[in-house]
């Protein structure tokens, strides 16, 4: 930790020394630098995030992915509050690509400190990572830091409008700014003089924007705080919205492809078997690249993708499995178990004295837990489309990172930056899997073969199931020490798994340096007060391509921290619901979430006859969230297994900007994890994916879903995440209530009873 600090303050102090940078003001976010807005007929763009219309309309550009989570919303009501528009009024528009647009506290998230650390070397730290970030303009989704990064920036877009906009209205009735008052999209004075803001824009427009505009406090909020109509449904229930898979432009092609099987395999020869003369097929061709992780493989070009399917489908390929063809899911996890034999790991946390601790304990627990790989599963298949033509790439893509996506087309066409257009789309799914790459080089490269006309490239789920980039499978080993009153003196956690950064970090062509955050967070950063706390994790590469999975490295650790958290209960002797609240004494948000939920579930009343409650506390992405879980035991296809009743889910996110969005995404949140707990599992065999559909990979159906309450702790903290906070603390509640209904711990997942 020390180490940490020192490398973060050596960074802040490198930083000062890079002349005329570091002493330079803070690069604006509120007026692009190259890109404009898209502007129809008589509007006018008072900064780089909205533009007014004559009628009055509003438009807010959007820099951030919609896949069900609510930005199009959530993020224009911050801008409107401070604008004081009617919020019927209020339009989205995609941002284009610009610095201004870029995801700064996503980065300053990825920051290696602890949730209780705030001190000098947090603050540097945060400073060298704002500033970096803002230079860098990453537009990316991810994190749950869309309406953290956004809450500064659009609100002082807003409020500098509104400004602009008084200005104008003062000027033009002769009186002071300060005697004028904004109500509903209109500048009104108390001698009855008003104007709207459709025919105050375009002088406001002449007015420059103030930076440092007032911001309202949070008792005048009119907006923020209430679940507004979202601005998403109606398209979506008309079936106007547009998802990659509904492009569709003038001469387009559509392609078809089978992938390697192995990782990191290649074709040797293929067959076309009659594939060239098949309805519609246009052609059939090698995919070669191995750009940001794509894999190798024949393509088929057809005039539909159904035709380019069965034309792929027909065609007689050998394979060569590559260096990994001997990997299996049990060598893997037999590496991970030798690096925890040998102790081989990075320390991310390391508080007291351990060995003093558990030589006082009066009881000792020590347990080994394990998660497998998971696949995303979106439910929109993947996809891409393409031009290229006259030294011009076009993409529309469902991607949350489009300054990424155009990044790896310039490269994958041989053009630069400025010659690419991004389309995004709405996306069906994106949990992670939508900010990789790989499809944009496989479609580009075969766009590149079709004469200028835009092409399709559409996965099939089973080549979707076989060659994503997989959460992590992982294994950690928790010993606990509690002394005669049922007090822990000690926690040591050792995991080891595969770096979802690193493998991200290789796709793109650099190399990976230091410990990867993710795998310990969960782990290092819990909120419980362990007055000895060691947390270590071993780095076991494999060739299984990993990426960034819906709550990342919070999905193991939390299975892990409050699975065994209830193991040390029943060592002590103490209810799990009291011995949580006994370690958070000094963190009281922690603990309005854990009793609300425990409240609101009726943790004090026994639960129905043959039905368990399990409960887990789980902090991530700025955001506190409590779990209990009701379950019960049944009769399926291979014995005896769980089903889960009733989930009550209390949250602490800070300041709520929609309620209704807060309780979708954890109604959300819990399902995917459940899936995930009883269900989820990728195996490798001979360097390749075992499961090809969802029948081999199923989810939680609506027949099985539970009925899931939300109950939002009111706070007035900054706002928090919320679209991956609900996923952590599923599979440990409902895995601490199939402990007590049948006296033995769960120890790995998903969920599976003799």
């Amino acid at each position: 930790m020390k180490r940490r600090t020192f490398l973060l303050t050596g960074a802040g102090i490198a930083g000062t020394l890079v002349v005329g940078w570091a002493v330079r003001p803070p690069a604006t976010r509120l007026v692009a630098e190259a890109a404009s807005l898209p502007l129809e007929r008589g509007d006018v763009q008072l900064n780089g995030w909205l533009t007014i219309s004559p009628e009055g309309l509003v438009t807010v550009a959007v820099p951030r992915a919609e896949m069900g989570q609510g930005v199009l919303t959530a993020l224009p009501m911050l801008l409107a509050e401070e604008l004081g528009c009617d919020w019927a009024a209020v339009r989205t528009a995609a941002a284009p690509i610009d610095r201004i647009y870029g995801n700064v506290e996503m980065l300053v998230d990825g920051l290696p400190f602890h949730p209780d650390e705030k001190g000098r070397a947090h603050a540097a730290g945060a400073w060298v990572v704002r500033k970096i970030g803002r230079e860098l303009g990453l537009m990316v989704t991810g994190g749950s830091s869309s309406v953290k990064d956004a809450w500064g920036p659009l609100r002082i877009a807003g409020a500098s409008a509104r400004e602009m906009l008084v200005a104008a209205a003062a000027a033009r009735f002769r009186v002071d700014p300060s005697t004028c008052r904004v109500e509903r999209g209109w500048v009104r004075h108390a001698s009855g003089l008003q104007a709207s803001f459709g025919e105050l824009a375009a002088a406001a427009a002449q007015i420059e924007p103030n930076r440092f505009p007032v911001l309202k406090s949070a008792e005048a909020f009119t907006i923020i705080g209430k679940s507004l109509p979202r601005t998403d449904v109606p398209a979506k229930v008309t079936g106007a919205a547009r998802f990659g898979t509904d492009v569709r432009l003038p001469d387009m092609l559509h392609a078809a492809i089978r992938m390697a099987p192995a990782f990191g395999g290649d074709w040797i020869k293929f067959a076309a078997n009659g594939a060239e003369g098949m309805p519609g097929v246009k052609a059939v061709l090698p995919v070669s690249s191995r750009a940001a992780g794509a894999a190798r493989g024949i393509a088929v070009v057809a005039t539909t993708w159904w035709q380019a399917k069965r034309a792929v489908d027909a065609l007689d390929i050998t394979w060569d499995a590559g260096p990994h063809g001997g990997m299996e899911s049990a060598i893997i996890a037999t590496r991970m178990r030798e690096a925890l034999d040998a102790r081989r790991g990075a320390a991310y946390r390391a508080k007291g004295a351990m060995a003093a601790a558990f030589a006082r304990a009066n009881r000792i627990v020590e347990a080994e837990y394990a998660v497998p790989f998971l696949a995303h599963a979106t439910m929109e298949p993947q996809n891409c489309t393409a031009r290229v033509a006259d030294g011009k790439v076009e993409v529309w893509v469902p991607t949350q990172a489009p300054s990424l996506v155009r990044w790896i087309a310039a490269r994958t066409a041989g053009v630069t930056g400025h010659d690419v257009t991004v389309h995004p789309t709405l996306l069906g799914g994106g949990f992670g899997r939508r900010a990789e790459l790989d499809l944009v080089v496989q479609a580009v490269e075969i766009a590149r073969s079709t004469g200028g006309r835009p092409v399709q490239l559409v996965w099939s789920r089973e080549e979707d199931m076989a060659h994503d980039m997989y959460r992590p499978a992982a294994i950690a080993r928790l010993r606990g020490g509690v002394d005669s009153d049922g007090r822990v003196v000690a926690w040591e956690h050792f995991g080891a798994s595969g770096s979802v950064m690193h493998s991200m970090v290789e796709r793109i062509g650099f190399a990976p340096m230091g410990p990867d955050k993710t795998n310990a967070e969960g782990a290092a950063d819990v909120p419980y007060e362990f007055a000895n706390h060691k947390v270590e994790h071993a780095l076991v590469k494999s060739a299984v391509p990993l990426g960034f999975w819906r709550s990342v490295g919070h999905s193991q650790n939390a299975y892990f921290t409050e699975a065994f958290m209830d193991e040390l209960a029943a060592a002590a002797g103490k209810d799990p619901y009291q011995f949580r609240r006994a370690l958070l004494a000094g963190h009281p948000r922690h603990l309005a979430v854990l009793d609300l939920a425990a409240a609101r579930a009726g943790w004090d009343k026994p639960p129905a006859a043959g039905i368990a409650r399990g409960i887990a506390l789980a902090e991530s992405f700025g955001s506190i969230v409590a779990q209990v879980a009701e379950v019960s035991l049944v009769k399926g296809e291979k014995g005896m297994a769980p089903r889960v009743h009733r989930v009550v889910c209390a949250i602490d996110c800070g300041q709520v900007i929609h309620p209704d969005i807060v309780a979708a995404q954890m109604e959300s949140g819990v399902i995917f994890g459940l899936s995930a707990a009883l269900f989820g599992e990728i195996t490798v065999k001979g360097g390749a994916v075992e499961q090809r559909n969802f029948p081999d990979y199923p989810m939680v159906r609506m027949a099985g879903a539970p009925v899931v309450e939300t109950h939002i702790v009111p706070s007035k903290a900054p706002p928090g995440g919320v679209g991956e906070p609900g996923t952590p603390p599923i599979a440990p509640a409902v895995a601490n209530a199939v402990f007590k209904l049948t006296g033995k711990p769960v120890r790995s997942l998903p969920i599976r009873l003799a």
